[in-house]
C-alpha cells in the first residue's frame, strides 16, 4: 500500500475532529431556535464535547494497546458516525447531547490517538515521518481554521443538519478507506486496561478542563456573576471564581492518578500510563511547547475572530475568508515538513517557528492598531501561521520519536491530551481577557493579543531548552 492512500484517511479523520470543534461556534442561534432550547444550551453541548474528548483521550490511547491500533480507530469512526448522525436528526437538546457532546466526544478520543500511533510506526525515518505528521497536523489546523467559513456557508445556504451530515459522510468514506490500511503487528501481548487509572485520570482532566472553561463565563479572579449547581448558588457573584475550585480538584484527582501509577507499576501490573514517559526531557519540554503552540494558535483565531465580528461587523462568512492568510501560512509550512526535516534539526524547527509565530503576532497587534483595513491583518496572521505549521509538525515528531514501538499508545495519548488543554486554554484565556479589558473601558483585543504574545515567548523559551542532543 502507498504511503499516500494510507495517510489520507488519517489526515481526514484529523481533519474532521478539527472542524467539528469550531463549526458549530457559528450555528448556535439557529441550532437553538431549531433545537427549542437556549443559546446556553447549545454552548453547553459545545463545552461538553470538549470535555469529554480531553476526560477520555488518554484511555482512548490505552485501548489501542488493548483492542489493536486500526481496531480502536474504526471504532471511534463508528462511534462518531453514529453520534454526528444523531445530531443530524435531533429533535431536541438531549438528543444532541447525545450525539454530538457524548458519542463524537468518545469517537474522537478513540480515534485520534491511533493516527499519530500509526503514522510513528509506518515511517521509521525521521524526515518521511516528519512529512506525514506535516500532512496530518496540516489537515488538523485546516479543519480548525476553516470550520467557521464551511459550516457558515452550510448553515446559511442549506442548514446547520447538513453540517453534522457532511461528517458523516467524510465518515464513511474514510471507514471505507481505512481498509486498505494494514493493521500493525503486535510487538507485546494485548495490555491489561486499568479501569481506575481511566477513572481518576477522566476525571482530573475533565474538571481541569472545566475549571479553564469556566473561566470565559466567571473571569480568573472574582466570580463575574452567580454560579449555580441545579438551581442552588454555590458561589455568589464577588465570590472567589469557580475556576479554582474545579482546578483545584481537577489538579487534586490527578495527584491521586500519579500515585496510583506509581503503586499499580509497582505491583507488577500495567498502568494506564507508564511513569517512565516523564524521565525523557526532550520529550517533556516538546510536550510544553505543543500545549503552548495549541493555545497560541486557537488564542489567536479566537480573538482575530471576535475581533472581526465584533469590532468590525463580518459575518461568518467573511470572518473564515480574512483568516484564510494564517490557514494558507500553516498549510504552506507544513506541506514543506519533510524537506525542513532532512535539513533542519526539530529543535532548530520548534525554536524558528516560535520565532515567526512571535513575530506575526507583534505585526497583527501593530497593524491593526492604526487602521480597520483588510490587508492590516493578513501579514501578521500569514506569518504566524508558517511558524505554527513550521513548529506543530517539528513538536509532533519530536515527542512521538522519542519513545519506542511498545510506549506509542501512552505518548500518543498524553500529547493529544497537552494539545487539547492548550487549545481550551488558549480560547478560554483569550475570552477572559477581552471581557476582562472591555470594562470599564480598555482595548480588549489588544490586551488578550498581548498575553497570547507572552505565552508564546513562554514557548519560545522552553523550545530554547531543548537539549540540542534531541536534534537527531
Amino acid at each position: 500500500m502507498s504511503p499516500r492512500a494510507m495517510v489520507l484517511p488519517l489526515a481526514l479523520a484529523q481533519f474532521i475532529c478539527s472542524y467539528a470543534g469550531t463549526a458549530m461556534n457559528v450555528a448556535i442561534a439557529p441550532m437553538a431556535r431549531d433545537l427549542g432550547t437556549t443559546v446556553f444550551g447549545v454552548q453547553t453541548t459545545i463545552t461538553l464535547f470538549t470535555l469529554t474528548m480531553a476526560a477520555l483521550m488518554i484511555p482512548g490511547s490505552k485501548l489501542t494497546d488493548v483492542w489493536g491500533r486500526k481496531r480502536c480507530l474504526v471504532a471511534g469512526l463508528l462511534l462518531y458516525g453514529v453520534g454526528a448522525l444523531l445530531a443530524a436528526v435531533a429533535p431536541g437538546l438531549g438528543v444532541m447531547i447525545l450525539g454530538n457532546a457524548l458519542l463524537e466526544g468518545i469517537g474522537s478520543a478513540l480515534m485520534i490517538p491511533p493516527i499519530y500511533i500509526l503514522i510513528t510506526v509506518a515511517f521509521p525515518d525521521l524526515a518521511t515521518r516528519a512529512k506525514y505528521f506535516g500532512v496530518v497536523s496540516g489537515a488538523g489546523a485546516l479543519g480548525a481554521a476553516t470550520g467557521p467559513l464551511i459550516g457558515g456557508l452550510i448553515t446559511s445556504f442549506v442548514s446547520w443538519r447538513a453540517s453534522f451530515l457532511l461528517q458523516v459522510l467524510v465518515i464513511g468514506l474514510i471507514v471505507v478507506l481505512i481498509r486498505r490500511v494494514p493493521s500493525p503487528a503486535r510487538t507485546t501481548e494485548p495490555a491489561r486496561f486499568d479501569v481506575t487509572g481511566a477513572v481518576l485520570s477522566a476525571a482530573g482532566l475533565m474538571f481541569v478542563v472545566l475549571g479553564v472553561l469556566l473561566s470565559a463565563t466567571y473571569g480568573w479572579g472574582t466570580a463575574r456573576t452567580d454560579f449555580a449547581v441545579a438551581g442552588h448558588v454555590v458561589i455568589p457573584e464577588g465570590g472567589i471564581s469557580p475556576v479554582w475550585p474545579s482546578l483545584a480538584l481537577g489538579a487534586l484527582l490527578l495527584a491521586v492518578f500519579v500515585l496510583h501509577l506509581h503503586r499499580t507499576a509497582r505491583a507488577g501490573r500495567e498502568p494506564l500510563l507508564h511513569l517512565r514517559l516523564f524521565r525523557n526531557r526532550p520529550a517533556n519540554l516538546g510536550l510544553g511547547t505543543q500545549a503552548v503552540q495549541w493555545l497560541v494558535m486557537q488564542g489567536t483565531f479566537f480573538v482575530t475572530a471576535v475581533y472581526l465580528q465584533e469590532a468590525r461587523g463580518y459575518d461568518a462568512i467573511a470572518t473564515g475568508l480574512a483568516l484564510t492568510p494564517a490557514t494558507a501560512g500553516i498549510l504552506l509550512s507544513s506541506a514543506a515538513a519533510e524537506r525542513l526535516a532532512r535539513h533542519r534539526a526539530q529543535r532548530t524547527l520548534i525554536v524558528a517557528g516560535f520565532v515567526l509565530t512571535v513575530a506575526g503576532m507583534v505585526l497583527l497587534l501593530a497593524l491593526v492598531r492604526d487602521g480597520t483595513a483588510l490587508w492590516r491583518t493578513a501579514p501578521g496572521l500569514l506569518l504566524a501561521g508558517l511558524g505554527l505549521g513550521t513548529m506543530l509538525t517539528a513538536s509532533v515528531n519530536l515527542v512521538q520519536s522519542a519513545f519506542p514501538d511498545r510506549d506509542q499508545g501512552d505518548i500518543s495519548g498524553l500529547s493529544r491530551s497537552v494539545s487539547n488543554l492548550g487549545s481550551s486554554l488558549g480560547t478560554a484565556l483569550a475570552g477572559s481577557v477581552i471581557v476582562a479589558a472591555a470594562h470599564p473601558a480598555g482595548r480588549p483585543y489588544a490586551a488578550s493579543l498581548t498575553v497570547l504574545v507572552v505565552v508564546a515567548v513562554v514557548g519560545l523559551v522552553l523550545a530554547v531548552l531543548l537539549p540540542r542532543a534531541s536534534d537527531a
